[in-house]
């Protein structure tokens, strides 16, 4: 099967034209993830990673039965789902290496803190890049600068990954427990790299071939939250011991909830960077929220203090460094040739699953088709939104204040930072895309 010349010039274009949504969409995850992942310091007030975990993934699982269905409706998630039902197991098993990965973060932050576990799982741009050229022909057919960028790009990650790696290590650091609890909080933060980094395989199948972030985020919950109850049940000394710990935990629920909320933003918004510039490119950006993580950890938890002179300018110049790495790829646009490329993937999907080329070529471009649009609203949408607003409104009449020390402040400050960010992405992603 060969794509017609219109197609392909609309497969061609429409990634082009939508680089500078890719870029917004990744910056703006970046800030929404970086906030998602300040309640898991709630492990310090005595939670047990697992019950924190899936306090999280419980808020995760609402929230992305919610939000798509508030954006665009049952009827063109049921659509999507309908047209291209090869990829409800891919976004499954996409849920499950999510699950696994965040339940390591937690781990990496209770051993070495959110401002040093952060960039340490950010490792997984690199194994993101890998995939995305080595499956999605992602950097295939662009110059030898596009290569520079992206390649300079991430040998800055991997440096700053070892500065920071190293600052873990130094006499002033933060954890009081030794070398023991220093190592295995840097291996789970790179282990949760490598977790998510193969997460994308799944992200990108699925959006060359045309399927809506929307729908497949639907589907990838429940992998992710069927994971991370069975690691809980196998953990917590099965159902009665699991009962135990959450009647514990009720308190803090609510903040776990509200962190599993972030997060579904913030991954929506990396969805979308992944669907319109790729994992190589969208994924590095995303990971901006190394930078948010740092500055909620720093500014908020107060994480830096104890550390000394040497090791604070490790961990900024590590981060700053990572960061650099990952503006320098983000802004390697992909020229035709490489998006070229990225059609030929397109066309291997088409001719593998029995897939309408125009139909997808139109989806790969943003453009929405009347078998996908919202459609007309039935009454249980409103139902399923009103349970998740009482869920929600029931864990607040519970909650209490974590026993953790905080900076309103600042907390007040970052806050507003990410509703800007949300403003700012949601705006152009409907102009632009309709959240196609």
């Amino acid at each position: 099967m060969t794509i017609d010349s219109p197609v392909a010039e609309a497969a061609t274009r429409g990634p082009r034209s939508l680089h500078g949504v890719g870029v917004i969409s990744g910056l703006a995850a970046g800030a929404w993830l970086g906030a998602a992942e300040a309640p898991t310091k709630l492990v310090a007030a005595g939670l047990t990673p697992f019950i924190v975990s899936l306090g999280m993934v419980a808020g995760v699982f609402v929230a992305r039965w919610t939000v798509p269905v508030a954006l665009r409706g049952t009827h063109s998630l049921a659509s999507d789902l309908k047209a291209r039902p090869h990829l409800i197991a891919w976004a499954i098993l996409a849920g499950m290496l999510w699950a696994v990965a965040n339940t390591l973060t937690v781990f990496a932050i209770r051993d070495v803190g959110l401002s040093i576990a952060f960039p340490l799982w950010n490792t997984n741009s690199l194994i993101g890049l890998l995939w995305g050229w080595l499956l999605f022909n992602e950097l295939r057919g662009s110059a030898p600068k596009d290569w520079a960028k992206v390649l300079g790009g991430a040998a800055a990650i991997v440096v700053g990954t070892c500065l920071l790696a190293y600052a873990t290590q130094h006499p002033g650091g933060t954890v009081a427990d030794g070398g023991g609890g220093r190592a295995r909080g840097i291996l789970a933060a790179l282990g949760a790299g490598v977790m998510w980094g193969t997460m994308y395989i799944p992200y990108r199948k699925a959006y060359i071939s045309g399927m809506n972030p929307l729908a497949f985020v639907t589907v990838f919950t429940v992998g992710e939250l069927g994971t991370t109850l069975a690691l809980a049940l196998a953990y917590q000394g099965g159902p009665a011991g699991l009962q135990a710990e959450l009647a514990r935990a009720l308190p803090s629920l609510f903040w776990l909830f509200l962190g599993g909320f972030c997060w579904v933003l913030g991954d929506l918004f990396q969805q979308y960077a992944a669907k319109y510039i790729g994992i190589g490119r969208g994924i590095p950006l995303s990971n901006t929220n190394q930078l948010w993580g740092l500055a909620w950890g720093a500014l908020v938890f107060n994480e830096l203090a104890t550390l000394s002179t040497e090791a604070h300018l490790l961990v900024v110049g590590g981060s700053l460094v990572m960061i650099a790495g990952a503006v320098a790829i983000g802004l390697a646009e992909a020229p035709a040739s490489e998006q070229s490329s990225w059609r030929l993937a397109m066309e291997r999907e088409c001719r593998r699953y029995g897939l309408d080329p125009v139909e997808v070529a139109a989806a790969v471009g943003g453009e929405e088709t009347p078998e996908t649009g919202p459609g007309r609203r039935p009454w249980w949408e409103f139902l399923i939104v009103a349970a998740a607003v009482g869920i929600f409104a029931w864990l607040g009449m519970n909650a209490a204040m974590p026993a953790i020390a905080m900076d309103f402040r600042w907390m007040a400050v970052l806050s507003a930072l990410s509703l800007v960010f949300l403003a700012v992405g949601g705006t152009i992603l409907w102009r632009r895309t309709r959240f196609s």
